[in-house]
C-alpha cells in the first residue's frame, strides 16, 4: 500500500458536516385535561368523492428543523479532489510529437503550438516537464510558434541514459532536437529557460551553433544564488513529499506546499512529472534529482558570464531584486541585457503568472522586431541574420 506522504504537514479544513448533528430533545407541553361539551351543530358532512377522482391523501405534518430529514447530505467525497482533477495538454497545445534522433536510442517528446512567427523554444526547470509552459504557450501561439520539449529523464522523453543530467548532455540534447525537427532549414529561434533549462538555454547559445538563434530569455535562474543553494538541495528534496495515492492528491500537495501558486497550471503541468509505483501502488516523482547531485555544480558554475557573451538580444525575467549577483548587476547597469522583476509570483513565474509571462516574451520579440525568418529591418524585402 502507498505510505503516508513523507514530510507532510498538510492544513486540516474541518467541514461542519464533519461533526454529526445533536438531535435536541423535544418539549412536550402537558395541558389541563378539559371536559368534552356537547356541540349543538351537526357534524359537517365531508364531500363525496366524484367517480374517478383520486382520494386525497392527508396532509403530512411538515418536518421537524431538528429532524434527520432537515440535516443537508454530506456532499461526496469526491468534489474536493475534482478541484485538482488533471487537464489535458490538448487544450493548450496543438500536436504532441515524439522526436527521434537519428542513431541513437533517445527519443523526445514536444509539445508545439502556432502556426505563424519565430519558434519560441522552452526548456523547463529540473523536475518539471514541458508543460509548464502549457497555460503561456496558449497565449504567446497566437502570434509565434511555440515548442515545449521534455529534457532528458523528464515528462515522456526516454533515452538510454535518463540519470545523465550534466550540462554538456543536456545541451547536445537541445541541439540534437532542433536539427532533428527544422534540419537545415532553421526558422528565427528565441530561446527560452526556467531555471535549470535557463543554465542550458544560455549554453545552446554560447555554442553558437544556430545562425538563426536570435533571442534568450532567461527565467529566474542567476549564478551566485543557485550555487549558493546547493548546500541546501538535498535537505529540500528530502523534506517534500514522496509518495501520493493518486494524481489529485498529488497536484494539490504541490498548490498547497507552495512550490506553484496557479492551480490550473499544476492541473496541467505535476501529472507529467509523476510515474506509478507498482510496488508500492502509489505515484512517486518521473525525476530522481537526489541521483543527479554529481551535475548540480555544473548546471550553474560560470553561467552568468557566460549568459552575459552570448551574442543575441536577452532578457532575464526574475521574482525578485536579490537573484542578481555581482556580475550580472554590472551587466545589467552597461545596458547588456534587459531584466524585468516579476511581482507576485514564486519560481515558476511561466505557471503562477502566464498571462503576464507571455506578456514579456512577445513584447521581447516585437522590441527586438524578430519574425519568422530573423529580425526584419523596416523598408527592407530582406531580412537579416547572423
Amino acid at each position: 500500500m502507498c505510505p503516508r506522504l513523507a514530510g507532510a504537514v498538510m492544513p486540516s479544513f474541518a467541514s461542519p458536516l464533519d461533526t454529526p448533528f445533536s438531535i435536541l430533545p423535544q418539549t412536550v407541553l402537558l395541558l389541563p385535561a378539559q371536559a368534552p361539551t356537547a356541540s349543538m351543530e351537526p357534524a359537517p358532512l365531508s364531500s363525496l368523492q366524484e367517480d374517478g377522482e383520486p382520494e386525497e391523501s392527508p396532509s403530512s405534518p411538515s418536518p421537524s428543523a431538528f429532524s434527520a430529514d432537515a440535516v443537508p447530505p454530506r456532499p461526496a467525497t469526491h468534489r474536493s479532489l475534482h478541484k485538482y482533477e488533471p487537464l489535458d495538454w490538448s487544450a493548450y497545445f496543438d500536436e504532441e510529437r515524439p522526436v527521434v534522433i537519428p542513431d541513437t536510442e533517445d527519443v523526445f517528446n514536444v509539445y508545439m503550438a502556432g502556426s505563424e512567427g519565430p519558434v519560441v523554444f522552452c526548456l523547463h526547470g529540473g523536475g518539471y516537464s514541458g508543460l509548464s509552459f502549457a497555460l503561456a504557450a496558449n497565449r504567446i501561439k497566437e502570434k509565434s510558434h511555440v515548442v515545449a520539449m521534455d529534457l532528458r529523464g523528464h515528462g515522456k522523453s526516454t533515452t538510454s541514459d535518463d540519470l545523465d543530467l550534466s550540462i554538456e548532455t543536456l545541451t547536445n540534447d537541445v541541439i540534437s532536437v532542433i536539427r532533428t525537427m527544422y534540419g537545415d532549414s532553421t526558422p528565427a529561434i528565441i530561446l527560452v529557460g526556467h531555471s535549470m533549462g535557463g543554465s542550458v538555454a544560455v549554453h545552446v547559445a554560447a555554442r553558437k551553433v544556430f545562425r538563426n538563434l536570435h533571442g534568450l530569455v532567461v527565467v529566474d535562474v542567476v549564478e551566485g544564488t543557485a550555487m549558493a543553494s546547493l548546500v541546501h538541495m538535498q535537505k529540500i528534496l528530502a523534506n517534500r513529499a514522496h509518495h501520493f495515492p493518486n494524481i489529485e492528491k498529488a497536484i494539490e500537495w504541490s498548490v498547497k506546499g507552495g512550490s506553484l501558486r496557479n492551480i490550473e497550471s499544476a492541473r496541467i503541468s505535476v501529472p507529467p512529472t509523476l510515474k506509478y509505483d507498482e510496488s508500492r501502488e502509489c505515484y512517486t516523482y518521473r525525476t530522481p534529482l537526489e541521483k543527479t547531485e554529481k551535475y548540480w555544480k555544473g548546471w550553474y558554475e560560470g553561467l552568468s558570464d557566460k549568459f552575459l557573451s552570448c551574442p543575441v538580444q536577452k532578457i532575464l525575467l526574475l521574482a525578485g531584486t536579490d537573484r542578481l549577483d555581482r556580475a550580472l548587476t554590472i551587466g545589467q547597469m552597461q545596458g547588456k541585457f534587459q531584466m524585468v522583476v516579476v511581482r507576485h509570483t514564486g519560481h515558476a513565474i511561466q505557471e503562477d503568472v502566464p498571462e503576464e509571462f507571455a506578456s514579456h516574451i512577445l513584447t521581447f520579440i516585437s522590441r527586438n522586431k524578430i519574425g519568422p525568418n530573423g529580425v526584419e529591418i523596416p523598408g527592407l524585402a530582406k531580412t537579416w541574420q547572423h
